[in-house]
């Protein structure tokens, strides 16, 4: 379960104050598909960024599976985003002089990659498409192939938590549906939470849960998109 209390973000830029989001409640199921959505500038993307742990609120509480992020020391954050979380970034995100397995390693190549989390790492790949891609570096490679990289590259450590902020904004509308439909099914398997920043309504399906954002305020509370209109 995540809790967002009265959350409000206030960016300051010299004297001008700029309110991103303001006090925003909302709870996100353990298990669930929630998609935020809203029109851009509306602070979708501030509050992703703030439950992963990349931002802190101006003010208000985000718990996360009953940890308060806000009483975190910055070592603990760090832990809490490397263990738990994994993100998913419109831009891809990859490292231009890796390969697609590299890639999906990269967090992990600091500390040293286990012969079996590499033979993972390929094996996810391929189940997503790209066995024969697994060499090939990003400039090599096309946009959905890109962000299917992007999306082990998360998944490899089966995060508690996926965060997507557009993830298929860079994408046409057959290869964003084709790399929606991945992203259900592995994170299903993984029983991972998942929460997606979105202005596309079209991935919704039923049962998935909304947000929906509008000049840093919930203008709803989340919801069952079955009963949606």
């Amino acid at each position: 379960m995540i809790d967002v209390l009265n959350v409000t973000k206030v960016h300051r830029r010299g004297l001008l104050e700029v309110h991103a989001l303001r006090s925003v409640s909302c709870q996100i199921l353990t298990g669930s598909f929630t998609f935020i959505l809203g029109p851009s500038g509306s602070g979708k993307s501030t509050l992703l960024y703030l439950l992963g742990a990349l931002d802190e609120p101006t003010s208000g509480e985000i718990t996360v599976d009953g940890k308060r992020l806000g009483s975190m020391t910055a070592r603990e954050r760090d832990l809490f985003r490397r263990s738990e979380v994994g993100f998913i970034f419109q831009s891809f995100n990859l490292l231009s002089n890796l390969s697609a397995v590299d890639n999906v390693l990269a967090p992990f190549l600091p500390r040293g990659v286990a012969p079996a989390q590499r033979i993972e790492a390929t094996e996810l790949l391929i189940r997503l498409g790209l066995g024969d891609r697994l060499t090939h570096r990003p400039n090599h490679l096309s946009g959905g192939e890109q962000q299917r990289v992007a999306i082990a590259r998360a998944l490899l450590k089966k995060p508690k938590l996926v965060l997507a902020d557009e993830p298929t904004g860079e994408l046409d509308s057959e290869n964003g549906a084709a790399i929606m439909s991945d992203l259900r099914i592995l994170c299903r398997e993984h029983q991972s939470t998942v929460v997606i920043v979105t202005h596309e309504h079209d991935y919704v399906q039923p049962g998935d849960a909304l947000i929906r954002i509008r000049d840093g305020r919930t203008t709803s509370p989340p919801m069952d998109c079955g009963t949606d209109g």
